[in-house]
C-alpha cells in the first residue's frame, strides 16, 4: 500500500514502519556505536554504526520514497554527499557544472577534487547546446542546480538528462531549493538527487545532514561503498531530527511558496528595487521550464536594490524579523548577503560573470505572516 502513496502521505509514511521491538510509531534513536553478534558476522542487520544505524535507515527509506527513488543515503552535510558523488570520478575525468551554484560546491570542486585531476567547466546551461559543446571524451557528469543559488536561474532537467543519456554521462542534481515537494529529478532522467537536507528537507535550522537519492542498483552500491569507507555519515540523532522535519515538508512548502510568491511580487513593484529573481514571474528567464518541471516556485528571491554595496549592507543590516545569517529553508525567513557569505569563496570575477554581484541579497522566506514580513523589508528599505 504504501508504494502507491501520494506525495503528502509519503512524507509521513513513506519507507517507515513501526519500530519492530515495541512498536514506536516515531523510529527511535538508535544511540550506540555497535550492536552484539551471536557470533563473528552473526548480528540482526547491524554491526557498526558507521556502515548502517537504524535511525539513519529510517531517514535513508524516507529520502528514497519522497524523491521516487530506490536507494538513499543520508551523509553528515550536504557537502559530504556532493564529495561522495564525485568519488565516482577518476583523475582525468571531467565535469560540466552550472555556472551559478552554491559556493560551498565551487570552493569543493576548484579547491579540492581539482588537485587530484578532475577538470570542471562552468557553463551557463540556458539550453542544452552550451552543455553539449563542452561534451568531449574524458567528460564523465553533468552536476545541474536549479533553481541556482543564489542566482535562481531554471535548467531543463529533462533536455539535459535526454543529452546526458546520448553521451553515457551521469546526471546529478542538487534539489535542495525545490525540495521533492517541487519537482522530482529522478522521474525527469536524473541518475543522483542531491539534498543539503539541513534546509528545506529538516526545516528547523537545528541540524546538518546531506542526502542522495538513485535508482539504479549499481550505482547505489558504488555510493554505499563510498559512503561506508570514508565514514562521512550523519548521527543517529541527527536523522531523527531531519525525519521529523520531513514529515512537515509538505504544509511547510505550501506556505513558503505562498509567502515567497506574496513577497516577490512586493519587491517588483517597489521603487527602490532594481531588479528581483524569481522564476514565478513571466519574463524570468526559463519560466516556462519551471511551469512545467516544477510545482511551484519556492520561498528563496534574490533581489538587487538601487544603489550600491553599501545600501545592500545597511539594508540586511537593518531587517528585525528577517534574520541575516547563512543557510535557508528554516520556518524562519532569513536574509543574507552572497558575495561576503555564502559565495565568498568564488573570485568576483567569476561571481560577477554569473550576476552574483556585490549588492545582491538573497532571502529565505519563512512560514510567518507574510504581512509582518513585507512590513520588516519596507522598513529596512526605507532606512
Amino acid at each position: 500500500m504504501k508504494k502507491d502513496l501520494k506525495f503528502n502521505s509519503k512524507t509521513i509514511h513513506g519507507g517507515q514502519q513501526p519500530d519492530k521491538a515495541y512498536g514506536a510509531v516515531m523510529p527511535p534513536i538508535y544511540q550506540t556505536s555497535t550492536y552484539a553478534q551471536s557470533t563473528p558476522g552473526g548480528h540482526k542487520g547491524y554491526e557498526y554504526s558507521r556502515s548502517a544505524n537504524p535511525t539513519r535507515t529510517a531517514l535513508e527509506q524516507a529520502l528514497a520514497s519522497i524523491e521516487n527513488g530506490s536507494y538513499g543515503m543520508a551523509f553528515a552535510s550536504g557537502l559530504a554527499a556532493i564529495d561522495a558523488v564525485l568519488k565516482l570520478l577518476s583523475p582525468g575525468n571531467e565535469v560540466i557544472c552550472t555556472s551559478d551554484l552554491y559556493g560551498g560546491s565551487y570552493r569543493l570542486f576548484k579547491r579540492i577534487f581539482e588537485k587530484y585531476g578532475i577538470h570542471f567547466h562552468f557553463v551557463e546551461m540556458d539550453n542544452v547546446e552550451t552543455i553539449e559543446a563542452h561534451i568531449n571524451p574524458n567528460t564523465k557528469m553533468v552536476w545541474v542546480e536549479t533553481p541556482t543559488n543564489p542566482m535562481m536561474n531554471i535548467i531543463d532537467i529533462k533536455a539535459v538528462s535526454e543529452l546526458t543519456k546520448k553521451h553515457g554521462l551521469l546526471l546529478a542534481v542538487d534539489n535542495t531549493f525545490a525540495t521533492p515537494y517541487l519537482q522530482q529529478p529522478l522521474d525527469l532522467g536524473a541518475d543522483i538527487v542531491m539534498h543539503s537536507a539541513t534546509k528545506y528537507l529538516g526545516g528547523h535550522s537545528d541540524v546538518v545532514v546531506g542526502g542522495l537519492v538513485v535508482k539504479d542498483k549499481s550505482l547505489a552500491d558504488q555510493l554505499y561503498f563510498i559512503q561506508n569507507a570514508s565514514g562521512a555519515v550523519c548521527g543517529p540523532m541527527d536523522s531523527f531530527l531531519t525525519l521529523r522535519g520531513i514529515k512537515t515538508l509538505h504544509v511547510r512548502m505550501q506556505r513558503h511558496c505562498e509567502n515567497g510568491a506574496a513577497i516577490a511580487k512586493y519587491l517588483v513593484a517597489h521603487p527602490k528595487i532594481e531588479k528581483v529573481y524569481w522564476p514565478g514571474f513571466e519574463t524570468h528567464p526559463n519560466h516556462k521550464v519551471a511551469m512545467a518541471q516544477m510545482k511551484g516556485f519556492g520561498g528563496m528571491i534574490s533581489f538587487v536594490p538601487k544603489g550600491n554595496y553599501g545600501d545592500a549592507i545597511k539594508i540586511v543590516e537593518n531587517l528585525k524579523l528577517f534574520t541575516l545569517a547563512e543557510s535557508l529553508g528554516g520556518v524562519e525567513s532569513l536574509a543574507g548577503h552572497p558575495a561576503s557569505m555564502t559565495h565568498a569563496s568564488i573570485p568576483k570575477e567569476e561571481r560577477e560573470k554569473s550576476g552574483v554581484v556585490d549588492a545582491l541579497i538573497r532571502l529565505s522566506v519563512g512560514i510567518e505572516d507574510v504581512e509582518d514580513l513585507i512590513a520588516d523589508l519596507e522598513q529596512a528599505l526605507t532606512q
